[in-house]
């Protein structure tokens, strides 16, 4: 059969598809596809894009809390009461909150092997952070560190604006102009601004209440007295039913969690794309930056599957032909060069 080859980035693809599956191009065959192209190019107002983008990550957030809840009611139902599972659903995530928001920050610094540094050593760095801490309105500046590795990346983390860090590596320094890394702080400025930093500490909590409640759930009932005690209250058909629905969702429940979780952050990189411009003014610099950054081979030897998610650019070259699945952390970055270069 005949492949369809994208004329963008040269990826072989069905010949229904609509849209090519690694940079997301789309084929213009179809009015209907003609009109999807549209669409996602006549958005060049990044007012709008910031709009639209908080709009599915509330969403999105929604979803999640709505599967947390709705995990722990029905589990709870098989011990008796749905309120044991909300309860059980609570503790654990009050627990992962006060850990990860008075802790979480610097475990992912350490993790990274980041250096905090001073304006002294790296004054052009200094001096973009302060202009863009100015045009996002902050109150206090970031404390900023460096990562001693040739791959170009950055990242920001804390719990809040007034508790907040960034992180470059000396490749993204050595590598960008002065123009590309306001983009890039820009961008990493706007996860700040916009709490993205705590979106994802709420994200990682929630999926680590729904593993660990499933996780529970699934082992009383296989090598615990979990499936002889909700017999004897249950009896009947009716409670066997109830437990089986019970497992299949316990089993299925964390797979939708990461879903919704990898959702929410592609949601909030284009978020933090459109920010950056309305906060240079300059599209071109991010997305210089973003090409760069992409087209680079050098892996990031600190990155891990736990920190990939944090970075402007998913840092872990092996999902790199992956980056427009679902269990992505980030949209294609073709897909956000081409909204940036909309904009100019």
């Amino acid at each position: 059969m005949e492949k369809l080859v994208c004329p963008q980035c040269g990826y072989e693809n069905k010949p229904t598809s609509l849209y090519c599956n690694l940079c997301k191009y789309v084929f213009k065959r179809e009015k209907k596809t003609e009109r999807l192209e549209k669409k996602l190019l006549q958005r060049t107002d990044f007012f709008h894009e910031i709009a639209v983008n908080k709009r599915k990550s509330a969403f999105l957030m929604f979803a999640f809390f709505a599967l947390v809840v709705a995990l722990g009611w029905v589990i709870g139902m098989i011990y008796g009461s749905g309120y044991y599972g909300l309860a059980l659903a609570a503790l654990i995530a009050g627990v992962m909150t006060l850990f990860s928001f008075y802790s979480g920050d610097r475990v992912i610094l350490a993790l990274s092997r980041a250096k905090e540094v001073k304006k002294e050593s790296h004054p052009q760095l200094f001096n973009v952070v302060e202009e863009m801490k100015i045009a996002a309105g902050l109150s206090r500046i970031p404390r900023i560190y460096i990562i001693d590795d040739t791959a170009p990346n950055a990242f920001a983390t804390g719990k809040d604006p007034d508790h907040a860090s960034i992180a470059v590596t000396r490749g993204l320094l050595e590598k960008l102009n002065r123009e590309e890394l306001q983009g890039v702080i820009g961008h990493e400025m706007s996860h700040i601004r916009n709490y993205d930093i705590r979106f994802a500490v709420v994200a990682g909590i929630l999926l680590g209440v729904v593993v660990l409640i499933s996780d529970y759930f699934v082992r009383s009932m296989f090598y615990g007295g979990g499936r002889r005690r909700s017999s004897s209250r249950r009896g009947g058909g009716g409670g066997g039913v109830l437990v089986l629905v019970a497992l299949v969702f316990a089993i299925v429940a964390p797979i939708f969690a990461k879903l919704l979780q990898m959702a929410i952050s592609r949601k909030r990189e284009f978020l933090a794309d459109s920010s950056s411009v309305e906060l240079t003014r300059n599209p071109h610099g991010l997305a210089s930056a973003l090409r760069k950054i992409a087209a680079d081979r050098e892996p990031l030897e600190v990155a891990n599957r736990a920190t990939q998610h944090l970075y402007i650019i998913n840092p872990v070259k092996s999902f790199k032909m992956k980056s427009g699945s679902l269990f992505s952390t980030h949209p294609p970055t073709e897909a956000r060069i081409r909204i940036l270069e909309s904009m100019m």
